[in-house]
């Protein structure tokens, strides 16, 4: 069992607030992910909550009890760090068994618990090799297995994939998603990699700049992000800004316009919008090749061919230079070439002057509403 809050917890180093009153609940079980910028206080979250760094302000509480003044070892935790910190000396077995002969656990039960974890990790056939000897995925699951076997109460990683190649990190992905399930074990993962949080997570805490931005789980951020920091941060490439002007509103929603071209988006209005400048939001791979309820050329500088799809950076009416669209792997677009494009409302987010969302009138399918709240299915 392992249920993390963190209330108004901060961090200051000397006079600077690294972290301002973030407040979070994490439930027994859940494959929480931190994801931001590097400097939004992640890490060092993360480390908080371990013990390693101690908190300004706030109380850190797990399964009920406050840890603040606890140290690591006392509060039920493993963490496996970025770099494998395994003793290079020492065999896989001694490795994973080093956290169990300092609590000086009995050798049979050490054994068979050192024994479970690698068999669990895929590791049984390593166990008498030094780690040297071992790629870096598997030096990974070594240090993963070290965390296995003290069956803590939470387990915490600190961007562990970030020095493994694209092939390999993909690999442990699979391997961490399968590991969670297996062991049912509340964890609290970091990364600036947002495939890893999308594809991993249960629910991404978006950080920014020491404050949590929104929580949600993945396809909820990606479909309903509450800002425009969140908006393009979440999706690969990353959304496309644009500024329009409020025409009006209605009870179907708020029409703007964008270069003399009008366009009902069907979002929530608010009062006295009209004549004010707003944003609308459009991801790359939204855009699509002629018509649409807003139509413009772009002229491609940078094309990607990625085989199913076709990443183009272009120049958009001399505004945007790194307008994104991600388009079939098939169109014969060419650098330099103007291409005919357009978007359709329905695809729009759009934000106020401050940046806060527009709450979108979204028809979401059954599947992605059974993964935005799994307890409806």
């Amino acid at each position: 069992m392992g249920q993390l809050l963190l209330n108004n917890v901060q961090k200051f180093y000397g006079d600077y607030e690294v972290l301002k009153g973030v407040q979070l609940e994490v439930k027994n079980g859940e494959f929480v992910v931190f994801v931001g910028p590097s400097g939004c206080g992640k890490s060092t979250l993360l480390r908080m909550i371990a013990g390693l760094d101690a908190t300004t302000a706030g109380d850190i509480v797990i399964n009920g009890v406050r840890v603040n003044d606890l140290p690591p070892v006392k509060r039920g935790i493993a963490m496996v760090f970025q770099s494998y910190a395994l003793y290079p000396h020492m065999t896989v077995f001694e490795n994973i068994a080093f956290p169990l002969r300092v609590e000086k656990m009995e050798e049979a039960k050490l054994k068979a618990k050192v024994e479970n974890a690698a068999r669990i990790l895929h590791l049984d056939q390593r166990l008498q090799q030094k780690p040297g000897m071992l790629s870096g995925g598997q030096r990974q699951r070594v240090a993963i297995g070290r965390a296995i076997v003290r069956e803590p109460k939470i387990f915490l990683f600190d961007e562990p994939l970030s020095n493994l190649d694209a092939a390999l990190r993909a690999d442990m992905r699979i391997e961490l998603a399968k590991l969670h399930r297996q062991l049912k074990a509340t964890m609290i993962y970091v990364t600036h990699d947002q495939v890893e949080a999308m594809t991993m997570a249960d629910r991404i805490v978006v950080l920014d700049a020491g404050n949590i931005s929104q929580t949600g789980a993945p396809l909820e951020l990606y479909h309903k992000p509450a800002n425009q920091f969140v908006a393009g941060f979440i999706g690969n490439p990353k959304m496309n800004f644009l500024p329009v002007t409020c025409k009006g509103v209605s009870a179907s929603g708020v029409e703007v316009d964008y270069l003399g071209q009008t366009a009902l988006l069907p979002v929530t209005p608010r009062d006295s919008m009209a004549g004010k400048t707003l944003t609308l939001g459009i991801r790359p791979e939204h855009i699509q090749l002629n018509g649409g309820d807003i139509v413009f050329t772009v002229t491609p500088t940078v094309i990607e061919r990625l085989g199913a799809n076709t990443v183009a950076y272009a120049s958009l009416n001399g505004e945007a230079e790194n307008f994104c669209a991600m388009l079939p792997g098939s169109v014969g677009i060419r650098p330099d070439t103007p291409v005919a494009t357009g978007i359709n409302a329905a695809d729009c987010h759009l934000f106020d002057e401050e940046g806060i969302a527009f709450e979108r009138r979204v028809e979401l399918t059954e599947i992605d509403m059974n993964v935005i709240n799994p307890t409806a299915a």
